[in-house]
């Protein structure tokens, strides 16, 4: 009997061509979901028939009310090897094996620049005037050699921003509550001696810390009431780090010049919400890991953990 496969929001349409899907093709009908599917009974509607899915981060979350109402289902694959979304616990209750795909680092690196050197020179703001007959240059860009980039988290992805920030001239310093200052100098950066004094003191401040109980809501009215009015904030981490009615507030009444954001605490973002029309922000619909490297790696790896598991082998497993 052939088992039934699902990869689900594959927006791109791009799943089937990333990787050789017919090392499993004796064993297993493959099928595509492009559109994201909202709605919960749609979803399992779609879905129920299958006994492997293929999700991609955190698109689809996966809690223990959906893996109660999917009894076929044996084997879930998300790419990367975190996903907040899926209920651990409940998948090993229902019996369903939960594993992961290798994911790279260096694509939210270079998309967090994307979005600063964006800001920084009104790129989209300057594109849009040139190509709409609007005014020839009407802003004046903020300059990154000599300026303060402050980094909230300084890990594999923080240090490779760090690095660049370095090769801009720029005056990198870092903060995180268990952050020494030899690993801030390891990275090339000084320590902050707090949260505070890096918002009050950076020209620009970028977003890498992992999602928990304590970096939550990190940054608030507060926090953004500290940062200058002449700075940017990039935030391509988590959105739930930092208060999305508050980072809204801020741009709408000027208490910082602008910000960039791949996140969102809903994905996709609803047509009516106010990020969509805030001069301000500069938004990309979360494109940090969506290059054609990492989509290689990730269905190249998740056909791999669909033949070891149909084997009996051990796959790469979350938790």
């Amino acid at each position: 009997m052939r088992l039934r496969c699902a990869v689900l929001d594959d927006y791109q349409g791009v799943a089937l061509s990333m990787a050789d899907w017919g090392a499993v093709a004796d064993e297993v009908d493959v099928r595509v979901v492009r559109e994201y599917i909202g709605d919960r009974d749609r979803l399992v509607e779609t879905i129920e028939d299958c006994e492997i899915l293929v999700v991609m981060r955190e698109r689809t979350p996966f809690p223990a009310e959906l893996f109660a109402r999917l009894p076929r289902l044996r084997l879930l694959i998300t790419s990367g090897m975190r996903n907040a979304s899926i209920d651990l616990e409940a998948a090993a209750r229902h019996g369903v094996t939960v594993c992961g795909t290798a994911s790279n680092s260096e694509p939210p690196v270079e998309l967090t620049w994307a979005l600063l050197l964006g800001l920084a020179r009104g790129v989209v703001r300057e594109n849009t005037a040139l190509r709409t007959g609007g005014p020839w240059q009407s802003t004046v860009g903020a300059d990154l050699y000599g300026r303060r980039l402050g980094l909230l988290g300084l890990g594999k992805i923080g240090a490779r921003v760090a690095a660049v920030g370095q090769a801009f001239g720029m005056d990198v310093v870092a903060w995180s509550r268990n952050l020494t200052d030899e690993r801030a100098e390891e990275a090339g950066a000084r320590r902050a001696a707090s949260l505070e004094d890096l918002l009050e003191s950076s020209d620009f401040v970028s977003v890498h810390l992992v999602l928990g109980e304590r970096t939550r809501g990190l940054i608030g009215e507060a926090e953004l009431k500290r940062m200058r009015p002449t700075a940017y904030l990039v935030n391509t981490s988590r959105a739930a780090i930092v208060d999305q009615d508050a980072l809204a507030t801020a741009l709408r009444e000027g208490w910082i010049a602008g910000a960039g954001t791949d996140v969102f605490d809903q994905e996709p973002l609803p047509a009516d919400h106010p990020y969509r029309s805030l001069p301000n922000l500069l938004a990309t619909p979360h494109l940090g890991y969506v290059t054609r490297r990492n989509y290689e790696g990730y269905f190249r790896q998740a056909v791999a953990d669909i033949a070891a598991f149909l084997a009996g082998e051990p796959v790469r497993r979350l938790g």
